[in-house]
C-alpha cells in the first residue's frame, strides 16, 4: 500500500512554519494525531504513511485496504465480513482525514490549511488498519484579517469567520469530490451515500476538534458555521443537537447522513448516530452513556 509515495519524500522535519506550531500544540490531543510533515525516520515501523494523492490516483489501493480490514474483522468476529461494512468503514475513515485536519486548525487557530490530496498523508496502524495519524505537508493557509501571521507569503486573508468557514467547506468538498470519483466505482454505494459520508465528516470535524481541545460547545458552533444549510453536493445542514437529562446536563449527539454498516457484523447493533435508529433511542443511548 505504500508504493510510489513521492509526495511524502519532499516534506520532512525541515523548517517549521505557523501551522506546524499550532499542530505541535494541539495535534496530539485527539485519538487521531495530527502533525506537520512526516517523521524523519519511519524505518522498521509496522505502520505505513500513505499519500492521499497516491491513494486517489490508484483506486486499487482501496481494494487492498478493504481486504486487509476484512481479514482483521474476520479474525475478531470469526465470520465472513460483508463488503458493505468494509467499504462503509473506509469511506468514513478516509473522509475524516481531511475533515479533522481542517476542523482542528480552524478551531484551534482560525486558519484553514491546504486540503489538496498532494498536501495530506495519513498513517495506517499496524494492527487495526485505520488512520491513527494525519500529516499536513503544506504551509499555505487562509486566515482572518486580524491574524498576527496574515502578512506571511503563505497566508491568504478572507473577510470574516463565515468566509473562512466557507473556504474550509470548499476545500474539503473539492477533496471529497476526488474521493467520490476514485472510491465510488469500486463499491455498491451510490453518489448520494458517498456525499452523505462527506457531510458527516465535515459536520463531525468541528465537534471532534472542540471535544479534543476541551470546549465541545465551541466545536459544535464551528460545525454550524461549516454546514449552516444543505448546500449541494453535501446532503444536509449540521445535525448536531443537545440531549438534556433529568439532571439538567446537556450532552451532544448527531444523526449521521450515511451508514458505516457496523450493525452488519455478528452480534453488533447500529451506532448511536446511525440514521437507522429513532431519535428517542438515540437520546436514550446518549444519556445512558453519559451517566
Amino acid at each position: 500500500m505504500t508504493a510510489g509515495l513521492s509526495p511524502l519524500e519532499r516534506v520532512g522535519e525541515g523548517e517549521r512554519g505557523v501551522l506546524a506550531a499550532t499542530l505541535d500544540r494541539v495535534g496530539h490531543l485527539a485519538t487521531t494525531q495530527v502533525r506537520h510533515g512526516l517523521p524523519a525516520d519511519t524505518s522498521g515501523s509496522s505502520e505505513e504513511w500513505i499519500s492521499c494523492a497516491d491513494l486517489l490516483g490508484d483506486p486499487g489501493m482501496f481494494d487492498r485496504w478493504r481486504k486487509r480490514l476484512a481479514d482483521w474483522l474476520s479474525e475478531r468476529h470469526d465470520a465472513e465480513i460483508p463488503e458493505r461494512t468494509t467499504s462503509g468503514y473506509i469511506m468514513s475513515w478516509y473522509l475524516q482525514v481531511p475533515g479533522f485536519l481542517g476542523g482542528l486548525l480552524f478551531h484551534a487557530s482560525r486558519r484553514v490549511p491546504s486540503l489538496r490530496p498532494a498536501d495530506i498523508a495519513f498513517r495506517l496502524s499496524g494492527d487495526r488498519p485505520h488512520p491513527n495519524a494525519v500529516a499536513l505537508l503544506s504551509d499555505d493557509f487562509c486566515c482572518l484579517p486580524d491574524d498576527p501571521e496574515s502578512h506571511r507569503p503563505e497566508a491568504t486573508t478572507v473577510a470574516d469567520e463565515r468566509a473562512l468557514a466557507a473556504m474550509f467547506r470548499a476545500r474539503f468538498t473539492a477533496h471529497a469530490a476526488k474521493f467520490v470519483t476514485a472510491f465510488g466505482p469500486g463499491t455498491r454505494f451510490g453518489k448520494r451515500m458517498l456525499w452523505a459520508a462527506a457531510t458527516d465528516a465535515l459536520d463531525s470535524s468541528g465537534w471532534l476538534a472542540g471535544r479534543a481541545c476541551g470546549d465541545e460547545g465551541a466545536g459544535v458552533a464551528d460545525s454550524a458555521l461549516f454546514l449552516p444549510t444543505a448546500e449541494a453536493p453535501l446532503t444536509s445542514a449540521s445535525t448536531l443537537r443537545a440531549v438534556t437529562g433529568d439532571d439538567g446536563n446537556a450532552l451532544w449527539t448527531r444523526r449521521r447522513e450515511s451508514c458505516c454498516f457496523h450493525f452488519a457484523l455478528p452480534e453488533q447493533r447500529a451506532c448511536t448516530t446511525c440514521p437507522r435508529i429513532t431519535e428517542d433511542e438515540r437520546s436514550a443511548r446518549v444519556l445512558e452513556r453519559g451517566r
